[in-house]
């Protein structure tokens, strides 16, 4: 079993915002998949499916960014799994906009989100995707930033990259962590 989990805050008010770039990919995966998103439960919206010989569970958290591992805490629990079934896709801000880094775990890196997962899951050792939102031009508006809206020149960027972030996450469906992070952080350097 899988469970990928797209970060976001609920709500229309957060949609289309940089900080939600974690809830697209998981709607393009959800149409790549052909898992539709239609069980909303009070933590997390959820499609459930297969893939090749997994078991997969697409989920988008109802809870707000910073509070991320209540609903990963809540779909280990109903679904039986561990930190080890788990994939996290993110937004990343020292990325570039328009960058994806696939890694198999690591610190949360200064992310409200990955740190409410770490803290719940009580490993680091959470597979990810990053999609790159570039910084602020001026220091101390981060919050603004990632609750700002993708400029025109910012979104074609954008959908490439949760384009390419969603092929990461089919292919490392199919294949290992080592694999996809060789293909598509190496192809995404180039």
């Amino acid at each position: 079993m899988r469970i990928i989990v797209g970060l976001g805050n609920p709500g229309r008010k957060y949609d289309g915002n940089r900080h939600n770039v974690g809830f697209r990919c998981i709607d393009l995966l959800s149409k790549r998949l052909d898992i539709p998103m239609s069980d909303r439960r009070a933590k997390a919206v959820l499609g459930q499916g297969n893939h090749g010989e997994h078991k997969v569970v697409l989920a988008k958290p109802r809870t707000f960014m910073n509070h991320s591992g209540d609903a990963v805490q809540y779909l280990l629990a109903r679904f039986g799994g561990g930190p080890r079934d788990l994939i996290v896709v993110y937004d990343e801000m020292a990325l570039p906009t328009g960058r994806i880094r696939v890694r198999r775990g690591g610190s949360d890196a200064g992310h409200n989100g990955m740190t409410s997962i770490i803290e719940a899951v009580h490993t680091t050792d959470i597979p990810r995707v990053r999609i790159g939102i570039g910084k602020p031009l001026q220091s101390g508006v981060d919050v603004a930033h990632v609750l700002g809206a993708f400029s025109a020149d910012e979104k074609p960027l954008i959908e490439a990259a949760s384009t390419r972030a969603a092929d990461a996450l089919v292919y490392l469906l199919e294949n290992d962590i080592e694999g996809t992070m060789n293909l598509f952080n190496r192809a995404d350097e180039q």
